[in-house]
């Protein structure tokens, strides 16, 4: 059935990072990197993929990093760095998205969030998106030990929700962490841009 002629989704469940929040490494990286090239090395083999989940799974950010670091002790600085100087990573909230969050919460919707990020700098961050107190529940992998796509943790935001997973959808800018939580049960849209995803929430029969 098509996203048109199903039910409109009574929930809607937000990533985070790149989602809401205007998260980017490079904010931070590009100010202590200068040369691109290095910068972009750097990014695809040090502060990876795999440093990112450590954090990600983390309680805290500081621990987390000191096995990578190890592994790249000529880096260690820069990912120290990385871990220390966090908050200069989120330049606060995407404004289209938080405009979005507010119409929906005026129409009733219900919306969680459900985000792969460290619970000490996320704990640290929250205060500066305001937005995300519209949210009923919001779900984060490094207070859980889980991390997406993995199907246990949709299974937490649907029970702590209160809804069955074909009645939300889940909006994310990862393509695998989308293609997860349909693969879970959940309605999806992976997010490229604010006018994309509020089209397609649209699109649903939302009042985005």
């Amino acid at each position: 059935m098509s996203a048109i002629s199903a039910a409109p989704p009574s929930v809607v469940v937000f990533d985070l990072g790149g989602v809401i929040a205007d998260w980017n490494p490079r904010y931070l990286l590009s100010s202590i990197i200068a040369e691109p090239r290095a910068l972009d090395w750097f990014l695809a083999n040090v502060c990876n993929t795999e440093f990112f989940l450590a954090l990600d799974l983390a309680k805290d950010s500081r621990e987390a990093a000191k096995p990578h670091m190890a592994r790249f002790p000529d880096h260690a600085h820069h990912l120290a760095t990385y871990v220390e100087r966090f908050a200069e990573t989120v330049r606060g909230e995407i404004a289209p998205m938080s405009e979005l969050m507010r119409r929906l919460h005026k129409a009733g919707v219900p919306m969680h969030g459900l985000t792969n990020w460290a619970a000490d700098t996320f704990a640290a961050t929250r205060p500066r998106l305001p937005v995300l107190e519209l949210m009923g529940h919001i779900t984060v992998s490094g207070e859980e030990g889980l991390v997406k796509p993995d199907p246990r943790i949709f299974a937490l935001v649907c029970q702590r929700g209160g809804f069955a997973p074909k009645d939300g959808v889940f909006v994310d800018d990862s393509l695998k962490n989308v293609e997860g939580a349909r693969a879970f049960g959940l309605r999806a849209i992976h997010h490229r841009t604010p006018d994309e995803t509020i089209a397609e929430l649209r699109e649903m029969g939302l009042p985005a």
